[in-house]
């Protein structure tokens, strides 16, 4: 397969010392062979020559990377607002503790700092059988000053079902991580509010190990920040369990919005599809998606798909997307992935413009029904109206609408 990102070929390397620590550009044979590590250590500072960090502007991050004291740089640099329906329990661990809840190691340095930096987790536990009518709500505030690390394990128990929703708002340079381990038969929405204030920094690492006949759904919806990096992975604990991986982001001038997800395939039947929409308009405004999926040789009757679609407004933007797909064997359902970066569609306009819409509104309708799409998987009435409102006031400060 000779198109970028089908497949990643290379000199064999040492893939426990191939991250980059001596301003290495080679590209690891396989999304597999990507380095994680509970140590700090083990992860070099990134230079932006690094295949990982290439589109990413390394030097905004610095902060991110660093270990700090115990008095500073820890989550109290947050304001914390909790919403919990009876039954969840919501504890702390210390850093041991922490250690055996992860559902994956931390995958780059970033992470890897909220994990030491954190020095212990929050929990958030839903018993097994417990049917939530009511989303978790956690509400992560910040008011600027140093940066902050976070670390929060989330255990749904099995045949839970629930929605989680965690939101980010204010000023603040974060990194956290985010480690979820959805039970055997459960069914969970999560939901990942990226309304930062324009000056905030944030690098996030999403795990979720998805159990047996499990279907669980992360839903990823960035419209503030200054620069945004948020790496969304899942595996399976077992067969028949399902991933849903949504992402709805629009970039104004100057902002760095990044998602990055990676479904490894590990078992046999089981199921993904990847959906992330984005629009960008201004100087400078850069979006960057990169799907990864790897579907492992023992990964018999696997069903996946990815697809990345970006709407560009205005000149001066730019949307980077590479879809990778890597499958080590042929007995699967089907697999496939699309990219697609353009501007509007003059027909769309037209049709609407003929039946006496004005063009700027026009535009607005397109771009509203395009991005709604991804806000309507959330399937939470009063929380995809809050972000509907949310996106209606990016459309109304656009000059590009």
């Amino acid at each position: 397969m000779s198109e970028e990102g089908e497949t990643l070929l290379a000199s064999k390397v040492d893939k426990h010392h191939s991250h980059g620590s001596t301003g290495d550009t080679t590209v690891m044979a396989s999304r597999a062979e990507r380095l994680t590590s509970f140590s700090i250590d083990d992860f070099a500072l990134p230079t932006g020559l690094e295949e990982e960090w290439r589109f990413t502007p390394v030097k905004k991050l610095a902060r991110l990377f660093a270990l700090t004291s115990p008095e500073t740089g820890t989550s109290e640099q947050l304001s914390w607002e909790t919403s919990v329906p009876e039954g969840v329990v919501i504890d702390s661990v210390d850093a041991d503790g922490a250690r055996e809840l992860v559902s994956a190691a931390p995958a780059d340095r970033a992470a890897a700092a909220a994990l030491v930096n954190s020095q212990g987790a929050v929990t958030v536990t839903i018993p097994a059988n417990l049917e939530l009518t009511e989303p978790v709500k956690i509400t992560l505030r910040g008011a600027g000053g140093a940066p902050a690390f976070g670390h929060v394990v989330f255990t749904i128990g099995e045949n839970a079902k629930a929605v989680i929703v965690v939101d980010h708002q204010g000023s603040a340079e974060y990194s956290e991580l985010l480690s979820i381990n959805a039970g055997a038969g459960s069914e969970v929405t999560f939901v990942s509010t990226q309304r930062w204030a324009n000056d905030a920094v944030h690098a996030g690492q999403h795990d979720v190990l998805v159990g047996k006949d499990a279907n669980f759904k992360h839903v990823a919806v960035t419209l503030g920040g200054a620069l945004v990096r948020l790496n969304v992975n899942a595996r399976y604990a077992d067969i028949g369990g399902e991933v849903e991986l949504f992402g709805l982001y629009y970039a104004d001038a100057g902002q760095h919005l990044e998602h990055r997800t990676f479904v490894d395939h590990n078992v046999a039947n089981a199921k993904s599809n990847v959906l992330y929409k984005g629009a960008l308009q201004g100087a400078g405004a850069h979006t960057v998606w990169v799907g990864d999926v790897l579907i492992q040789k023992q990964a018999l009757g696997t069903d996946s798909y990815e697809k990345n679609q970006n709407l560009i407004l205005t000149d001066g933007a730019r949307a980077d997307s590479v879809p990778n797909l890597e499958i080590e064997t042929g007995l699967i359902e089907g697999a496939g992935h699309a990219s697609s970066t353009g501007r509007f569609d003059d027909e769309h306009l037209f049709y609407l413009q003929a039946r006496g819409i004005p063009e700027d509104v026009a535009r607005r309708l397109v771009v509203r029904g395009y991005l709604h799409e991804i806000l309507q998987k959330m399937q939470v009435p009063a929380l995809e109206e809050e972000l509907a409102e949310a996106l209606e006031e990016e459309l109304n400060a656009s000059e590009a609408l």
